[in-house]
């Protein structure tokens, strides 16, 4: 009987200490709230899809956000899970500046998606954006690779096209200085070589033969007066017949032919007009018969011995040329052949059709092998330096500034604002920013500052609160 009771005294002890535990932990989980369930995951742009674990969305392959569980209280998780992510606020999935203080839907229903502390946090000494993490299976899965900045050659050969110009100091325009008739032409085609005082054409002109005669008559009384004994009628004769021939001479009649007209006494109903330089005939536009006048351009004469090369230089290209730089020509038909100057100017001014720049080189041609508007491939020389070089992929222009995505390593990549100089081969020269050896991203570096921009937004509208 004593044993019996013994054993009924320790069960009900038992009994006794398992409720008192069972208070205990009733009060301890919230006193009366439901038990709270596990954590959902959904994702931000097909809401249908929730599961009970972090993965990515069968649909979009996005990264699926976690969420309060249905049916629970925002203090109600905070209070039961005090060892798990902080929860600041709760962000519209389309537009990160658009936030909550709870959990809620937007105007189609898509569930806003909660912001961490440790997400808003992502310091970066560039204005509007913000340090990015991604793990690396998810970097790999972007196809997010990066290289280092390494050291390369500047001032290396920048290829280019350009073409054969005339000399525009070595162009000649044949005009003449009074209306008058083309009566013979000798020079009668266009690309015809000509001699500097070879014959043009012959004109005729009733103001030139005026002006001949005037000039006879002029010359006549010179010598009648000249026998005067008066000093003041003499010197007049000689000034008259001076006028004369000033006018002839301003008529562009040569010291040869008023010689001729002199000598004869007798004027030339014919002027014969002759070439200026030596050189090819470019234009031609005087006909036999036709009507000539100080306005006519009659032939456009230029001298080939000495052509231009004008290069087209791109914009991205145009602080690496400069007045002085070497240039190799190479004509596509003159295989073997080359030819080399020097950068003799720079245009001050870009093409808007082509965004190019126009450098000349100045070059000797006496074979006339090189002809107006050929083409040409040009080289220009500049003297090798080497300098930091940063890939062209990894370089992103906002517009306003100049950026790159520093691998940090363990999948933290940071935006960093970096100055870049002229082209290198292979990228860009780096001025500032950088320093060798660091990894630039250089693909799906656009993306990662699309999120970079997200994350900063999100900073920014969590200071603001």
């Amino acid at each position: 009987m004593t044993q019996q009771k013994s054993v009924v005294v320790v069960i009900a002890v038992f009994l006794t200490v398992a409720a008192a535990g069972t208070l205990a932990w009733y009060r301890l989980s919230g006193g009366g709230t439901s038990v709270r369930k596990a954590d959902e995951y959904f994702c931000p742009m097909h809401p249908q899809i929730v599961r009970d674990k972090p993965g990515e969305c069968p649909v979009c392959g996005m990264k699926l956000e976690k969420r309060l569980p249905r049916g629970a209280s925002p203090q109600a998780t905070a209070a039961s899970s005090p060892g798990e992510r902080r929860i600041l606020y709760y962000r519209h999935p389309m537009d990160p500046s658009v936030h909550s203080d709870k959990p809620t839907k937007d105007d189609m229903g898509m569930d806003y998606i909660p912001v961490y502390a440790e997400e808003a946090q992502g310091v970066s000494s560039v204005p509007g954006r913000a340090a990015v993490t991604i793990p690396p299976e998810r970097a790999q899965l972007l196809g997010i690779r990066s290289e280092p900045v390494t050291t390369g050659v500047s001032g290396s050969t920048l290829r280019t096209v350009g073409h054969v110009a005339i000399d525009e100091r070595r162009r000649e325009v044949v005009q003449t200085k009074y209306e008058g008739y083309v009566e013979k032409l000798y020079v009668d085609f266009t690309g015809k070589p000509v001699r500097r005082g070879q014959p043009l054409l012959a004109i005729y002109s009733p103001e030139l033969v005026a002006a001949q005669k005037e000039y006879l008559v002029a010359r006549g009384a010179q010598q009648r007066l000249g026998e005067s004994s008066v000093p003041g009628v003499a010197k007049g004769g000689a000034e008259l017949a001076d006028a004369a021939r000033q006018r002839l001479r301003s008529l562009d009649v040569s010291a040869d032919e008023i010689a001729t007209l002199e000598r004869t006494g007798s004027t030339r109903r014919t002027i014969t007009l002759r070439s200026p330089v030596s050189g090819l005939v470019v234009q031609k536009n005087a006909f036999e018969g036709m009507k000539v006048s100080p306005a006519d351009r009659l032939y456009e004469i230029a001298d080939l011995s000495r052509i231009w090369i004008l290069a087209e230089v791109y914009e991205k290209d145009l602080a690496a040329v400069r007045v002085g730089l070497p240039a190799r020509v190479v004509l596509p038909d003159q295989p073997g052949r080359e030819w080399r100057g020097t950068v003799t100017f720079m245009s001050p001014t870009v093409k808007p059709e082509t965004r190019t720049a126009e450098a000349r080189i100045e070059l000797s041609n006496a074979d006339g092998v090189l002809k107006p508007d050929m083409f040409a491939d040009v080289y220009l020389e500049g003297s090798p330096a080497s300098v930091l070089t940063v890939p062209e992929s990894a370089v992103v222009q906002t517009g306003e500034r100049t950026l790159v995505f520093v691998d940090k390593g363990q999948g933290h990549y940071e935006p960093r604002e970096i100055s870049i100089g002229e082209r290198v081969s292979g990228g860009y020269r780096v001025r500032s920013g950088l320093v060798a050896g660091e990894r630039v991203v250089v693909s799906a570096n656009f993306l990662l500052d699309s999120e970079s921009s997200i994350r900063s937004a999100i900073a920014r509208a969590s200071g603001g609160n």
